[in-house]
């Protein structure tokens, strides 16, 4: 951030010398990394595809910060660890914010907090449903070619409410006043692909064959004959969603509660997996499926047991799914299942790592609208990370490609894939320490702005590697809009 007041200070540390500290009247910003993300932004249109979503009351002759300013000082901040408003008063006058937000650097300074407060009011309810459709449209472009098979993957993750934020309550499991922001990702890229904001005591499943109605539909007409998979855990195993997949025709895995009558028909197997253990030593996983019909369903469905025994003691968990493969190998499609767990990695970087837990505006829709936010924020990042990947080529003694590893030699891949390709694999704390944060002096004449780096800086070959894959991306299409 820029630094404005003239004082100085002196530090006796360094033997004879003082160590002197001065203010530059330079023009000076720590984030200059976020100019290969604008550049990024530039070719995929997301910010202003974004900001055209949106419905401006406002009359244009006294608009001094359009949304699309807004909408970019918002997004570009949550990629840079500044999740409030408040931060927004100081990097108002940042020379990098003003350069991703389109003013040059001797412009008047971007919006501040109370600006940015009654920009995130003003959005109207059409506003959110132009909105959602823009998520899918831009999951929908960033595919190449038509997908074969797509996986959608449904979670909630918690918001705790620390003031009088609308429709938060006391959530008993939890122990917090919260919200409960729900979210659809797609397995294959990472991309967000829906979202909504729940009441804070509301059921995970609340409304979700709705969004999950919404998202088939429309993937279908833009991709014919793709093959649609779904999964979610079991507070999303309830009679509107099993139907709504089914009436749907795609295939889903859906987590089950472990009962009575289940724990009784799988207790030989049980015992089974414990006698391995205990005369082997080693951890066992006894699979099994079989028929099984719930009060509360309208016919059987297959039901897929897993029983491990370790030094643990004894784990039972079950999945409902209509995989036709579950049927002949229910170790299989119960491992599909699991795999779920890297999409829960996923929303824990929106969730923690791009702050979109703080959701504290007092109205709930500009909460919602904060939600959006980040998860724009969050795709950015998806698509940054898609731009540079580079994965190790495999180990001579690894007979297997990556994707059919299990266990240790997966476990040994991935660490070596992150040793390799930080930023493909990067979470967004590795990309602010490896690119965003980063001291900058910005100069502009009459013919260039000119923004100069630290030789020294030991990332300086990742800014130059991420900003050459991004410039050399095809550029847009032309905006007709």
């Amino acid at each position: 951030m820029i630094i404005q007041s003239a004082w100085q200070l002196s530090f006796g540390f360094f033997g004879e010398k003082p160590v002197v500290v001065e203010v530059s009247d330079a023009q000076i910003s720590s984030d200059a990394g976020l100019l290969p993300v604008r550049q990024l932004d530039e070719q995929l249109g997301w910010t202003r595809q974004f900001a055209a979503a949106l419905h401006d009351r406002r009359q244009s002759a006294r608009v001094e910060h359009t949304f699309l300013e807004m909408v970019r000082a918002r997004i570009y901040g949550i990629l840079a660890d500044y999740a409030d408003q408040n931060d927004h008063d100081v990097l108002r006058s940042d020379p990098i914010f003003k350069l991703v937000c389109d003013r040059s650097i001797d412009d008047a300074d971007l919006a501040s907090q109370p600006t940015l407060s009654r920009f995130e009011n003003a959005i109207d309810v059409r506003s959110f449903f132009r909105l959602r459709d823009l998520l899918l449209d831009q999951f929908i472009a960033s595919f190449s070619e038509p997908p074969r098979q797509l996986t959608l993957d449904i979670d909630c993750f918690d918001d705790a409410a620390y003031g009088d934020q609308q429709l938060t309550f006391f959530h008993g499991f939890y122990d917090q006043y919260q919200y409960l922001p729900r979210v659809i990702t797609c397995a294959e890229n990472d991309l967000l692909v829906c979202l909504c904001l729940l009441h804070g005591t509301a059921h995970s499943a609340l409304g979700a064959d709705n969004d999950l109605t919404f998202v088939v539909r429309r993937l279908r007409a833009a991709f014919p004959g793709v093959r649609i998979l779904f999964r979610g855990d079991s507070g999303f195993g309830t009679p509107r969603m099993y139907a709504a997949a089914e009436e749907l025709e795609i295939d889903y895995t859906i987590g089950l509660g472990m009962n009575a009558t289940l724990q009784r028909w799988t207790e030989s197997l049980s015992a089974e997996a414990v006698r391995q253990y205990e005369s082997t030593g080693v951890p066992q996983r006894l699979f099994t499926g079989f028929w099984y019909r719930a009060e509360s369903w309208p016919a059987q469905r297959w039901v897929v047991v897993k029983c491990e025994a370790n030094a643990q003691g004894v784990n039972r968990r079950a999945v409902v799914t209509n995989r036709a493969g579950a049927f002949v190998l229910p170790a299989a499609a119960y491992a599909a299942y699991a795999d779920r767990g890297e999409s829960e990695n996923r929303n824990k970087e929106l969730k923690a790592g791009l702050q979109a837990d703080r959701l504290s505006d007092h109205r709930y829709f500009a909460n919602l609208f904060r939600l959006y936010l980040h998860a724009a924020a969050y795709n950015l990042l998806v698509r940054l990370r898609q731009a540079v990947v580079d994965p190790p080529a495999p180990l001579p003694a690894e007979e297997l490609p990556p994707e059919a590893l299990c266990g240790r030699q997966r476990r040994r891949w991935h660490n070596r894939r992150r040793q390799w390709d930080p930023l493909g694999e990067g979470q967004p704390c590795t990309w602010r320490t490896r690119l965003i944060k980063v001291a900058a002096r910005v100069r502009e004449t009459t013919r260039r702005v000119v923004v100069e780096l630290s030789s020294s800086w030991p990332y300086l070959g990742h800014f130059r590697k991420v900003s050459l894959a991004l410039l050399a991306l095809p550029r847009p299409a032309p905006n007709t809009s």
